[in-house]
């Protein structure tokens, strides 16, 4: 099972990737929303900001989240740490509910890209 300190790295990593990224997916990236992730079997929340084309602010919260991000994951720390890495597929991953996304409609559209 991952540790709180495996899926901070692995939060880092993507925030690092997406900084790096050129054109659809850094267009992508480049939106200002709130974020949270669930890290489910830990029961501890990320909580942060996508701006700039980077995750921003990142802290870290006991329990689910306190309040109703913008773009809101959840999963378990060793799928955050699979996808990060590429050894997990995000599309694969929600179709089988082993990761939620809820966004609005607009940011879904954005967010594919990403995805």
């Amino acid at each position: 099972m991952a540790t709180l300190e495996q899926c901070r790295a692995a939060l880092d990593r993507l925030a690092q990737n997406l900084s790096a990224a050129e054109g659809d997916v850094r267009r992508a990236a480049a939106m200002d929303r709130s974020l949270s992730c669930h890290i489910t079997d830990l029961d501890a929340t990320f909580l942060g900001r996508l701006a700039g084309g980077s995750i921003q602010d990142v802290t870290q919260v006991a329990g689910p989240p306190p309040g109703k991000a913008q773009i809101r994951l959840a999963m378990s720390g060793d799928d955050l740490v699979a996808l990060v890495d590429g050894r997990l597929h995000f599309a694969a991953a929600w179709a089988t509910g082993r990761v939620r996304l809820e966004a609005g409609l607009r940011d879904l559209l954005r967010l594919r890209t990403l995805l």
